[in-house]
């Protein structure tokens, strides 16, 4: 069985989710969490608050026991992206991507 919680329309760009995603996709839940209070990186501050999600629902929702969870899913997708752009000199515009991302994240117990 499966937990599973979802970020969706995160303003960031999935390659950089998908760094934090890689770096705690097996590892257990304690374990995932101390990596991403000491990593610098943009994406670990909303990854880290799905994860306790993920875990809420696994405790709550479907009787789990916390202390025996491990990540089983860490995907980021990306999602709609955001076009703007920039005038530019002699007429000319540069198109700005602003870039969207879907995260799931899924904890199960260990047997």
């Amino acid at each position: 069985m499966e937990a599973k919680a979802h970020l969706k329309y995160l303003r960031m760009s999935p390659r950089k989710v998908k760094i934090v995603c890689d770096m705690i996709r097996g590892k257990d839940v304690a374990t995932a969490t101390a990596y991403m209070m000491q990593t610098p990186k943009a994406a670990c501050e909303p990854v880290l608050k799905l994860l306790k999600s993920a875990v809420a629902n696994a405790e709550n929702n479907n009787g789990m026991d916390a202390s025996n969870l491990y990540i089983s899913t860490a995907v980021a997708n990306p999602g709609p992206t955001l076009k703007r752009g920039m005038p530019r000199a002699q007429g000319r515009f540069n198109r700005i991507l602003k870039r969207t991302t879907h995260i799931t994240i899924g904890v199960s117990e260990k047997n």
